[in-house]
Parts: C-alpha cells; sequence; structure tokens
C-alpha cells in the first residue's frame, strides 16, 4: 500500500517547527501537519509571506522570523524557542549564483547546512522526538571540500555547490545520529528527499541554460509538489530508525520509504570532518 498524507497520525500536543514553510515543499508539509492537530510555527524570512501561507492552513499556526544566511537571526529564533518535538530543516537554495550570506559562506552551504546546523544544535536540549532534514539526489554529484566550502579558491560551480551542500545534510545527519546514540539521547535524526518535484526552487537557479532545463523537467517530468513533500512528512512521522533516508522507492518516484546514499554519503571520517569545520564556523556545538 502507497503511504500518503492521508496517513499521518494524529500530531495533537505536537510543536513542530518547519524552516522555508511558506512556498512549495515547506508550506505543504507545514499545512499537512497542521491538518492533523499538530501546532507548527512557520520559520520564515519572509514573514508577510509566512503569514499569507499561515492564513490558508488549518489549525494552530504560527510564524517567527528565520533568516538562515544569517547566524544572529539563527541564534535569536533559537532563543525563543521553549520546546518543540520534531524540527524540519526544509529551507534551501539550489544552484544560484555566487553569492555569500552574511557570516561570509557561500549562500548555498551556508543557507542548506551551515544554518541548519547552528539551528540544530541551539535547539538540541528542547527537542523531544527528532530533527528531519531534507536532502536531496542531487548529493550523488556532491564532493566535499573541507578545506574551500565556501568556493574562495576554485571557480564555482552552482550545481557543484548545491550538490556539495545536499551531501553535507546526509553527513550531518548521520554524525548527529551517532552523536544522539552516544549521549544516551531517545532523540532521532534522518533525512528525506522529495525525489524531483515542480516547486518555486527551480526558479531562482543560475543561468538561462539551466533555468530552461528545470522549466522542462518542472513540465515534463516533475512530481507535484504534495508528493514531494509526502518524503517529508513519512520521515517526520512513522517510525523509521535513525539516520534513514525516506524517499520514493525508485528515486523519483515510486511508494515512500528508505532510500539508497552515495558511498561518500556514508564516510564517517568526512561527517565527523564536516562536523567538526561546521562547528567551528558557526560557533555552535552539540548541546546534549
Amino acid at each position: 500500500m502507497k503511504w500518503t498524507a492521508a496517513d499521518l497520525p494524529s500530531f495533537a500536543d505536537r510543536t513542530v517547527i518547519v524552516t522555508g514553510a511558506n512556498s512549495g515543499l515547506g508550506e505543504i508539509t507545514a499545512r499537512e501537519l497542521a491538518r492533523v492537530g499538530g501546532s507548527v510555527i512557520l520559520a520564515v524570512r519572509n514573514t508577510d509571506k509566512g503569514a499569507a501561507a499561515a492564513a490558508a492552513m488549518p489549525g494552530t499556526v504560527e510564524v517567527r522570523r528565520l533568516d538562515l544566511q544569517d547566524l544572529a537571526s539563527v541564534r535569536e529564533f533559537a532563543d525563543g524557542i521553549d520546546r518543540v518535538d520534531v524540527l524540519i530543516n526544509n529551507a534551501g537554495v539550489m544552484a544560484v549564483p555566487f553569492a555569500l550570506t552574511k557570516d561570509g559562506f557561500e549562500s548555498q552551504i551556508g543557507t542548506n547546512h551551515l544554518g541548519h546546523f547552528a539551528l540544530t544544535n541551539r535547539l538540541l536540549p528542547k527537542i523531544t522526538d527528532r530533527v528531519v532534514t531534507v536532502s536531496s539526489l542531487m548529493h550523488l554529484m556532491g564532493r566535499i571540500k573541507l578545506e574551500d566550502l565556501s568556493w574562495k579558491a576554485r571557480p564555482y560551480s552552482a550545481w557543484g555547490a548545491y550538490g556539495q551542500s545536499k551531501l553535507a545534510n546526509l553527513l550531518f545527519t548521520s554524525e548527529l545520529q551517532r552523536r544522539l546514540e552516544r549521549a544516551g539521547s531517545p532523540v532521532r535524526a534522518v533525512a528525506a528527499h522529495p525525489g524531483y518535484s515542480a516547486t518555486n526552487l527551480q526558479t531562482h537557479s543560475d543561468g538561462p541554460l539551466s533555468s530552461r532545463f528545470l522549466r522542462f523537467g518542472n513540465r515534463f517530468m516533475a512530481t507535484d509538489a504534495d508528493f514531494g513533500a509526502r518524503q517529508t512528512l513519512y520521515a517526520a512521522a512513522e517510525d523509521v530508525p535513525g539516520d534513514a533516508f525516506i524517499g520514493p522507492r525508485f528515486g523519483q518516484t515510486g511508494p515512500t520509504g528508505p532510500s539508497p546514499r552515495s558511498p561518500l554519503a556514508r564516510s564517517k571520517a568526512k561527517a565527523q570532518g564536516l562536523w567538526e569545520l561546521s562547528s567551528q564556523l558557526t560557533d555552535t556545538e552539540f548541546s546534549i
């Protein structure tokens, strides 16, 4: 039987934070969790867009500002949270032109990985159930350059930087799970990917050729955003093991369940090295 959002259990009396929840997969994820009784916090950079999205959602929904490209904003957001059951690290940028975050990180590694790394570690003592981080099949093309995460010593590749950030999501999840287990914590870290879903993420990619290809893909190859969000919802709600990677069985389509990851995404040494560097860059530490 194919699992869908209709199979979500009740989230009554549970609080969920969804980053990037004012559009796309994040908006659908938040909407469905609110529908089944969750108290959902939309963690968004643009609170006006967040409020518009929240207005169309059922149940208890709150909008709070979070800019993952600004570590001061991450700290302020985390300080304002008392307790959360599920943190969903959904926000992201994809294949954008080279830019730096406020703290000097290349924008894709800064948003997709370092911002979520800092957010997770600052919230960790307040999380009761799990951390779900949204990665991508594009992690398969990713390579982690610990000596040059921000592409300052090599020619910038928009897709290479995106692949690096999505690989970082999986390495982060694996290392977080190892640390949680060593600490004896019941919290689990899992990851998910949507396959290839048509969302507004593809509208900001670098270059006209890339944009044309993505428009073609969205029209003729992509699944809809509800299908993509289904993978995240499954990871957030079902009894999956720590360090699970959830996605469509056949990569882009098929029933939701365990998904394969690249050999590089299974490197314990690289995961540890990335964690140590990320902790140094963001001034955050594992806090359980």
